[in-house]
């Protein structure tokens, strides 16, 4: 993972919005419907080739290819492994169940921004396998292509996967004794797409919002302490699953559930930090702009990451159509540095990804890039008062 010497670098969390002719061909094939995969192919190509070059003009340092094969982050699992069958439901948010007209489903959520997204997902019914890698292949076989056409223009690339946990709570577990065999079989299985990120030569990003976010969902009835040990084994699966790779090839993301709501039962950060620091990557990403969690770098500056770990602070909201101002961006990033204590420690990012689902999009597309640029230029502003020159 490449850090920078003479500035404050600038990425995203992962998944970017979708072209209107790709979503659909993606929720027809994860609904079982006839779709050409030639056409779909076809499509993720054009969609990100074009992502890759408005990630570069808006001035993101550390570029993804923005999930756009997949239907979701973690959804897109069952198209690639066998042992899922049948349906699970995924419980509502706990701070959703107080205030039911938020929760309500939408087929088309931009009719009505603030409603969640509730999928029903397929359930584990026997045992999960990778039966092959294709998949997973062709995904990155598309963003070298595209990123290749622009050598030179960014420091680096990374490429995501959930993590075992995440899996475990989205698509249920009907099969195995327990949640905890359910998460340690998948950390087995998701070693393997994990490796292969790496060794294309790919920064793996691991997407655990189970970390903090299911504090409300799984575990909104269990005492704290039942989730900060589910949260703890999570952690340690990870840490099998990645056994072997670099820890400096691998970064760490960790939200509260990227919706626009209440949010006033997510968990306090100082409550699962620790966990987090348990994690054997070189880098954590954090929600820390949106209204419920700005106030923690406190936390981070009291608890800051270990010496080998970079901090990701989200210093962009992925739930506002407000463009933040670069010079709020630039304040955010310099907190995120007075936190850790070394400059060279941060690299600038978003709270979360801007196309979680491709049924769901709470920022409309056209400013998504404008909210990207404005990362970048708070990022340039830190850097020149970090380093005291342009």
């Amino acid at each position: 993972m490449r850090t920078s010497t003479d500035r404050i670098l600038f990425t995203h969390v992962g998944s970017l919005p979708r072209p209107p002719a790709l979503k659909k061909l993606l929720l027809a094939r994860q609904s079982g419907g006839a779709v050409d995969l030639q056409a779909v192919r076809s499509e993720v190509v054009r969609a990100t080739k074009e992502a890759v070059e408005r990630q570069i003009a808006a001035g993101v340092d550390v570029i993804g290819n923005g999930e756009l094969s997949r239907p979701g982050f973690q959804t897109y699992i069952p198209s690639r492994m066998r042992g899922f069958g049948g349906t699970s439901q995924r419980r509502i948010p706990r701070d959703l169940v107080e205030f039911p007209a938020l929760a309500a489903p939408a087929s088309e959520p931009s009719d009505n921004p603030p409603r969640r997204a509730i999928g029903v997902n397929p359930a584990a019914i026997g045992e999960v396998h990778y039966e092959g890698l294709r998949a997973a292949e062709e995904e990155c076989e598309i963003f070298e292509e595209a990123a290749a056409a622009h050598e030179g223009r960014y420091v680096e690339r990374f490429m995501t996967a959930p993590s075992p946990g995440i899996v475990a709570t989205t698509m249920l577990n009907q099969y195995y004794d327990s949640h905890e065999a359910y998460v340690d079989a998948l950390a087995r299985e998701m070693a393997k797409e994990y490796r292969l990120i790496v060794e294309r030569g790919f920064v793996l990003q691991i997407d655990a919002p189970d970390l903090a976010m299911e504090r409300t969902i799984m575990y909104q009835d269990e005492p704290l302490a039942t989730f900060l040990l589910a949260a703890e084994h999570s952690v340690a699966a990870i840490n099998r699953a990645i056994k072997g790779l670099p820890p400096n090839q691998v970064r760490l993301h960790c939200c509260y559930g990227n919706y626009e709501g209440p949010h006033i039962h997510d968990i306090e950060l100082h409550d699962i930090l620790p966990i987090l620091y348990q994690a054997r990557v070189g880098a954590l990403s954090l929600e820390l702009a949106n209204p419920r969690h700005q106030h923690e770098y406190e936390v981070l500056k009291r608890n800051p990451p270990p010496d080998h770990m970079i901090l990701m602070p989200g210093v962009i909201d992925t739930t506002t159509n407000f463009v933040e101002h670069p010079q709020v961006v630039a304040n955010r990033i310099l907190q995120a540095v007075d936190a850790v204590g070394e400059r060279e420690r941060v690299i600038a990012s978003t709270d979360c990804g801007f196309g979680t689902f491709a049924s769901y999009e709470l920022v409309h597309p056209a400013v998504v890039w404008p909210k990207l640029k404005a990362g970048a230029e708070g990022a340039r502003i830190a850097s020149e008062r970090l380093w005291g020159r342009q």
